[in-house]
């Protein structure tokens, strides 16, 4: 093939789109504009306060990390601000619904954002599942102290024994009619559950506080500094519900203002939290006792405090479930965003005329998770998240760096500081998180993005609407 007919292909590949600061939706394919500065950041807390501070805080500290847990929350953390200030500027001056695919869109071009599109699906659709199967071990071990127990044939997947996992898959589509009625109504069940989560994790800190021994914290460092970046790298998870506040960009009323304030007041406090209650969980019993499933109910439980103890499994069991709820908005926004660019099937881009949300969109990808944490075991599938969001990071940084070059001129209500370097180093520690990682998930994430380019190059490239307006 001659040079003529390979640098128009190729160009098409990087076509970026142009800004639009408010979104890419217009009239009947519009998101409603009714969330605040606080709403955001109750938002983002949703997202973030679940899994990693009730489950990986434990497992990491056991087998990667020991009391060392404490500077690992530091380095993903140091990981996750870099990357947040990133998708504040970005969010801030782009905006648009579809977060990192729709800076990488504008910034780096078409196959990027569909490569980052594409892995943020089925990040969140793995993320959510996962997180649905351990919602019903959690509500399981809640009805079982009260004397009731459910089947295990609908509690396990066929592999485990089960028949099907029916807690799970009707968790998930709950969520889905929840969000299915709006994001306003949704905003308002998420803001209740964050409250009681908030309550329970300062009912820990309490406790904890006065049964701390500081000779649990020695040997601090018992895996070595591999063992505590390690350690981050797993629980980097935790950090991952910052970039769902940006996916409502185009539902915030003062994106321009409020999207910022979300992103960085949801990552700092949830940072305190994580850095606090990982020194106290190390500090009131060995790490050593703490590879479960629910370290932070198991360590009141060694410490004598059985009725703490299940005061945290109420508050783990609202914690995932806004974990469920933030990440399956997220979900619904990024394949909103993909369906308006032409890359997936226009009937998905189209809105309820009442409730203004993707009904489609939301009720087909409750049916395939469902049908995912009902029937398939999916543990180590969920280190996939960490890898896909580490590399949907990295790059939201290196697109602050090119459009700050490219469009010097374009308005940034709020600016990162110290530029370039900022985002330099959020790309240099995501990267180097992503580094360690197993290499059984990097093999799968490669098969992730294979398929992405067998999907790009059969329907996405022909029917992109950028393709379409330059014939």
């Amino acid at each position: 093939m001659d040079k003529e007919v390979l640098e128009p292909m190729f160009e098409n590949l990087f076509r970026t789109k142009p800004f639009t600061p408010n979104g890419n939706g217009n009239g009947e394919h519009h998101l409603h504009a009714c969330l605040n500065a606080l709403e955001l950041t109750l938002l983002g807390m949703g997202a973030i306060i679940g899994a990693g501070i009730f489950v990986l805080t434990g497992v990491a500290a056991a087998t990667k990390a020991g009391p060392g847990i404490m500077i690992s929350y530091v380095m993903s953390g140091l990981a996750a601000l870099f990357a947040a200030l990133s998708y504040a500027e970005l969010s801030a001056s782009i905006g648009g619904c579809g977060s990192a695919y729709n800076y990488s869109y504008t910034g780096f071009g078409e196959i990027i954002a569909w490569i980052i599109g594409w892995d943020l699906i089925l990040e969140y659709m793995i993320g959510i599942s996962a997180v649905a199967i351990g919602w019903s071990g959690y509500v399981s071990d809640a009805l079982r102290s009260s004397n009731i127990t459910i089947p295990a044939s609908i509690l396990k997947s066929p592999y485990e024994g089960g028949i099907m996992n029916l807690i799970a898959a009707a968790i998930i589509l709950f969520i889905a009619f929840v969000l299915s009625i709006g994001v306003k109504h949704s905003s308002r069940f998420n803001a209740v559950i964050v409250l009681i989560k908030l309550s329970v994790i300062c009912a820990f800190i309490f406790i904890a506080a006065h049964h701390v021994q500081p000779h649990h914290w020695h040997p601090f460092l018992p895996f070595g500094w591999n063992g505590v970046m390690q350690g981050a790298a797993l629980v980097f998870f935790a950090y991952i519900g910052f970039d769902s506040v940006s996916t409502a960009a185009e539902e915030a009323k003062n994106p321009q203002r409020d999207l910022p304030i979300g992103i960085l007041a949801s990552l700092a406090i949830c940072t305190t939290l994580y850095l606090v209650v990982s020194a106290l969980l190390v500090g009131i019993v060995s790490y050593k006792s703490l590879n479960v499933s629910s370290p932070v109910a198991n360590a009141l439980l060694q410490i004598g405090e059985p009725l703490a103890a299940g005061f945290i499994a109420v508050g783990a069991i609202a914690g995932l479930t806004s974990v469920m709820l933030v990440m399956y908005y997220g979900l619904s926004r990024v394949f909103l965003a993909i369906s308006r660019d032409g890359l997936l099937p226009a009937f998905f881009a189209r809105l309820h005329p009442r409730t203004k949300t993707p009904v489609s969109i939301i009720f087909l990808c409750g049916i395939v998770m469902a049908l995912i944490a009902g029937f398939v075991p999916i543990k180590e599938a969920a280190e996939l998240v960490n890898i896909g969001t580490l590399a949907a990071f990295a790059l939201v940084c290196g697109g602050v760096i090119i459009i700050r070059f490219k469009h010097p001129d374009l308005h940034r209500p709020f600016k990162l500081p110290f530029f370039p370097l900022v985002p330099a180093l959020g790309v240099f520690f995501c990267v180097y998180l992503m580094l360690q990682l197993p290499l059984h998930t990097w093999l799968r994430f490669g098969i992730w993005m294979a398929v992405g380019f067998v999907i790009y190059f059969m329907y996405g490239k022909r029917n992109s609407v950028l393709e379409n307006k330059s014939d």
